[in-house]
């Protein structure tokens, strides 16, 4: 049974339709690649997905039941966020910001618990930035932000984590770091949806992809089957060469470009 299950939602900004009749399901156990060229409407659909906004058609159920008809703090027990861009605009040290991830979790007007405690430095851990609970959030790089608010999102300990090109802004080694540690999540059972530009990594940690093209799901299958030269050139404009190694049992991609997009 999925976890998140979108039917044939669409989504518009006036008379400009962004998202078209797309359908997707989110099951336990499983990365998702979300995919497209700018503008293909990935983060709507996101937005959609986390109830941030309705769609204009079409239905989305978490649970078998109406995402629009939870709290704002039972969907933090369910999903967590990690933006592309995150400002918080005051002098929080990061271990607060961390901490911010189990508020879902503690009642109103308590005081965090040991639970508490241990999953944000659990969290800060895992992706390194214990060594800046102290700091002022302001005072971080743009990379070491970046890294805390997933801190943040690991922390909330929601089955469903849900990436918008989360990782733009960190050089490689940190990007795979933090894929790493998601993808270790999926492996007891968590579910990722991650909206990504760069396709070497979603070839390396993706089980699904769904891809966008002009507010439409273009195609939905496994790496192997959505990363080929000819799906790619229809969608991204782009003439490539793709090569796919067994290594562990996972699969990886490597493009070799022939050519400029073209016109």
């Amino acid at each position: 049974m999925a976890f998140l299950d979108a039917c044939n939602i669409s989504f518009a900004y006036g008379e400009n339709v962004v998202l078209r009749d797309v359908s997707l399901a989110l099951e336990p156990g499983k990365f998702y690649g979300l995919l497209g060229p700018n503008g293909s409407g990935k983060t709507t659909l996101l937005d959609l997905l986390i109830a941030n906004r309705c769609p204009s058609a079409g239905s989305i159920s978490l649970h078998d039941r109406q995402l629009g008809s939870y709290s704002r703090q039972e969907l933090a027990r369910h999903m967590a966020l990690i933006p592309q861009e995150f400002d918080l605009g005051f002098d929080f040290r990061v271990s607060e910001v961390v901490l911010m991830g189990r508020h879902p979790h503690i009642r109103r007007f308590a005081s965090p618990g040991p639970e508490d405690l241990a999953r944000s430095r659990g969290a800060m851990v895992d992706l390194e930035v214990e060594h800046l609970s102290e700091r002022l959030i302001t005072t971080l790089s743009g990379g070491e932000k970046q890294r805390v608010v997933a801190a943040r999102a690991l922390a909330q300990d929601a089955p469903l984590l849900i990436m918008d090109e989360a990782t733009a802004n960190l050089d490689i080694q940190h990007t795979i770091q933090i894929f790493q540690v998601v993808r270790s999540k999926v492996e007891v059972g968590g579910i990722v949806l991650a909206a990504i530009h760069d396709l070497n990594l979603a070839a390396a940690f993706c089980d699904e992809i769904f891809l966008l093209k002009e507010g439409c799901l273009h195609a939905a299958g496994s790496p192997q089957e959505i990363l080929v030269p000819a799906m790619i050139e229809e969608v991204y404009g782009i003439d490539c060469q793709a090569a796919f190694n067994d290594f562990n049992q996972s699969h990886q991609i490597s493009f070799q470009w022939r050519q400029e997009r073209r016109a």
